[in-house]
């Protein structure tokens, strides 16, 4: 039987620690690759695309809320993404759910309740905490802007997630290894789909999903 690879990526030391002992003790103890920040987890999935599973804090330094999934799923379609949060109400599960995650758990959860959850989603299924009821959106705003995200093409989302960032064509187009016409492009067709008329309305529109964890 291969080696399965869990990536951790938690800016909480302890909190990694707490991660890392859950995965040690799953049965043929998988390899595990840590990352502190949004970029270290970008780098270890692109290290290791061998990986079976990233755990991903939904807040982390480098990335804001969902965008952080939302940049994963898009260049690591194959890469199932367990989030692990604090905030854990419905809507948070839910939309990370709908955004691609495989599973959600929560921070509070103990080992035993982390290590099962795990387990379940290298089992194919998806993981989400016992008390979790699932339900219908309740704003019909974000519920629509989530199935508009949805008709974005991956290197769409990732453009999106940059704008986010605050990145400028010119650096997009660097990071991408692309044009910076082919960013305009780009631009051009998620302000389109968003049905938003500058790259400002789309950044806001994308902020809206994570109104929901500002506590």
């Amino acid at each position: 039987m291969q080696e399965q690879t869990i990536i951790i990526a938690d800016d909480h030391p302890l909190f990694r620690d707490a991660l890392r002992q859950a995965v040690i003790g799953m049965e043929g103890h998988p390899q595990i690759v840590e990352a502190g920040d949004f970029a270290a987890a970008r780098m270890a999935a692109g290290s290791h695309p061998e990986a079976d599973l990233m755990l991903l804090d939904l807040s982390m330094p480098g990335v804001s809320g969902f965008s952080g999934l939302m940049a994963l799923r898009s260049e690591f379609a194959g890469l199932p993404i367990v989030i692990i949060s604090a905030t854990d109400d419905a809507t948070t599960i839910r939309r990370a759910l709908e955004l691609g995650a495989s599973g959600f758990i929560s921070k509070s959860s103990g080992i035993d309740d982390i290590r099962r959850g795990i387990q379940t989603v290298l089992a194919g299924d998806i993981a989400t905490p016992e008390t979790y009821r699932d339900g219908q959106e309740q704003d019909p705003d974000v519920a629509d802007l989530i199935h508009r995200l949805h008709t974005l093409t991956p290197q769409q989302s990732r453009v999106l997630t940059m704008l986010a960032e605050g990145l400028l064509n010119k650096q997009i187009a660097y990071e991408l290894g692309v044009s910076e016409a082919t960013i305009k492009a780009h631009v051009s067709a998620i302000l389109l789909k968003l049905d938003v008329d500058s790259r400002t309305q789309a950044v806001i529109q994308l902020g809206k999903i994570n109104m929901a964890m500002v506590a």
